[in-house]
């Protein structure tokens, strides 16, 4: 990492998204003001999830024309852009590669800093940006995410986490193999929320960490046993979400932190919320919920934690600027908080 102090003349942060099924392109000011935020997200064939080559070829198409998109249509010159951020990881290889060269490129061209930013500490930045959370115990649930998490001493602790599949992952390969459209999450919860009978299906939580793979393949045996779809979907939420709900409750009483903050694309669904703040209250902590229209992957995520990352001097040259698909949360230094 270099540590060049931030330029004075250029005050916009220019971010790129490219992790998984989502493009995404945002500008932010220093203030945290998003000024632009462009998304277009590539649509599995019907039964499949994301296959990578594909969807690393969706975004390579969708990048010039994006980047098009906001060079004509946007009061703001590239010439104020202070810096590139890019999504170096965690995420699908061939995606992940994509959105760097095109960041690359593009930190060339304009003659500007490289910073390289984790996609899962974007995801919190942003959503402690739009709620004000200063120092939360933060639950980050995605299609590539489920981690309790905490920040000391120049890093994220992470205080539990899944041992297999994701809650997102758990929840799209479920509506995927029930022949419900993808993504999942939503589909599901309004199903739920006409399920009338609680099915029983497995429950595992291992120390703070939870383990989804076996309730996945309970819930599709109930599917093919016959029972109401509805039914299955909300026991499938009410299982999957009070794993996390436990694991939440007893990392809040171990930290004792004052805030709870809950981000990621599952994060929107309403029945999760409502579990978390309820354990949030009975600790006497505040509890916020990212905005639904940013808890997916977005580029405006990349951009502001770009931005913070840019203003304590961090770059990367483009030499050295590999991605890393499997970058873990808690290996990197923060040096904003």
């Amino acid at each position: 990492m270099n540590t060049r102090g931030p330029s004075r003349e250029r005050s916009v942060g220019f971010g790129i998204e490219s992790t998984a099924h989502t493009l995404g392109m945002a500008l932010v000011s220093a203030q945290g003001e998003i000024l632009i935020n462009l998304k277009d997200v590539y649509a599995a064939p019907a039964g499949k999830g994301i296959h990578p080559r594909e969807a690393a070829q969706h975004h390579c198409e969708g990048m010039p024309k994006m980047l098009r998109k906001i060079i004509n249509g946007s009061a703001f010159s590239l010439d104020e852009v202070a810096f590139i951020a890019f999504s170096a990881g965690p995420g699908l290889g061939p995606v992940l590669r994509t959105g760097a060269t095109f960041a690359r490129a593009l930190a060339l061209w304009l003659d500007i800093p490289l910073v390289p930013v984790h996609h899962a500490i974007a995801h919190i930045e942003l959503a402690s940006l739009l709620t004000g959370a200063v120092d939360p115990l933060v639950l980050l649930v995605s299609g590539g995410h489920t981690s309790i998490a905490a920040f000391g001493d120049g890093f994220w602790r992470v205080y539990g986490e899944t041992e297999d599949i994701t809650l997102g992952n758990l929840l799209d390969v479920f509506a995927r193999e029930a022949g419900l459209s993808f993504p999942g999450g939503a589909v599901i919860e309004a199903l739920a929320e006409k399920g009338r009978r609680y099915l029983d299906l497995p429950y595992v939580v291992k120390g703070n960490d939870v383990s989804y793979s076996g309730l996945l393949t309970a819930a599709l045996k109930k599917i093919h046993a016959g029972n109401r779809i509805e039914d299955v979907c909300f026991s499938l939420q009410e299982v999957a979400f009070s794993m996390l709900t436990e694991a939440m409750e007893r990392a809040l009483a171990h930290t004792e932190k004052t805030e709870v903050l809950l981000t990621g694309g599952v994060a929107a669904n309403k029945r999760l919320q409502t579990m978390i703040q309820s354990i949030s209250q009975e600790h006497d902590a505040r509890f916020y919920a990212v905005p639904k229209e940013y808890s997916g992957d977005c580029g405006a995520q990349i951009a502001w934690t770009g931005m913070l990352a840019y203003e304590r001097g961090v770059s990367i040259d483009v030499e050295r600027s590999f991605v890393k698909p499997k970058w873990r949360l808690d290996r990197v230094r923060i040096p904003w908080r």
